[in-house]
């Protein structure tokens, strides 16, 4: 049995033992994983990102370099793209500045959701119904929907995380669990899978989670050459990790 035929098998029976915390549980194989094959898809994932301004950099470059290099590596891939409010000048944190690919109101389906963590997440951004009302909408109709750092907070606000397990970055695990004392925040991971839903600590930590799922749905052949492109040693059995998948 390879890599990604032992990954799926025991996605339905336990979550990776030798790198689980022991608080972890096992739960079913996610319904959206078959689904989100690109074996049966007849056309490349469509992967959104959500960008706003104070966006930061790591938490959106480093999923969309590993995402954009599936094209390379399998077939039919990803197709990457932006959406942002509005369709005007997005900044980062880190004062870099780039034009949205779509706005909120006009964007193709996505297929995959990826939340970046950014300035605001963890406040104004939460305030903003229009935003989480959009990232409830089309999480709950997305295959898969990721977060990287604070970018769970507002995955946790728009109710994407209610009855799953998740992470954010180490030193904001204690106030998510305080913001939302209903949802199970594990800590001291890379990045937690649960059902549809995968979140990240962020940061360099940020490839692990997306290299794990391009595994998942292309294998760990391509896996790896997407990491070798990016001068990355992956081996998800070296990441620390909780890995399961509870029913959509």
């Amino acid at each position: 049995m390879d890599r990604r035929s032992l990954l799926l098998a025991l996605l339905g029976t336990t979550a990776l033992a030798c790198r689980t915390p022991p608080a972890a549980r096992a739960v079913d194989e996610p319904a959206a994983l078959a689904s989100a094959r690109p074996a049966a898809a007849p056309r490349p994932l469509q992967v959104g990102f959500l960008v706003v301004d104070g966006v930061y950099g790591s938490e959106l470059m480093a999923p969309f370099d590993v995402f954009h290099h599936t094209v390379f590596h399998a077939q039919p891939g990803m197709r990457v793209f932006t959406v942002a409010p509005v369709r005007s000048t997005v900044t980062t944190f880190e004062g870099i500045r780039f034009e949205p690919d779509f706005a909120l109101d006009a964007h193709p389906p996505i297929d995959v959701l990826v939340v970046p963590s950014a300035e605001h997440s963890m406040d104004s951004d939460l305030e903003n119904d229009a935003l989480i009302a959009w990232v409830r909408s089309v999480g709950e109709r997305a295959d898969w929907v990721l977060s990287f750092c604070d970018g769970a907070f507002v995955l946790a606000k728009a109710g994407l995380l209610d009855g799953r397990r998740s992470t954010t970055f180490p030193a904001d695990v204690a106030p998510m669990r305080a913001r939302f004392p209903g949802l199970e925040v594990l800590e001291d991971v890379s990045f937690v899978h649960d059902g549809r839903c995968i979140t990240s600590a962020g940061g360099a930590k940020s490839y692990d989670a997306a290299l794990y799922l391009c595994e998942l749905l292309y294998g760990q052949e391509a896996a790896e050459g997407i990491a070798r492109g990016l001068v990355i040693d992956w081996d998800v059995a070296t990441v620390k990790h909780v890995a399961g998948g509870s029913s959509r």
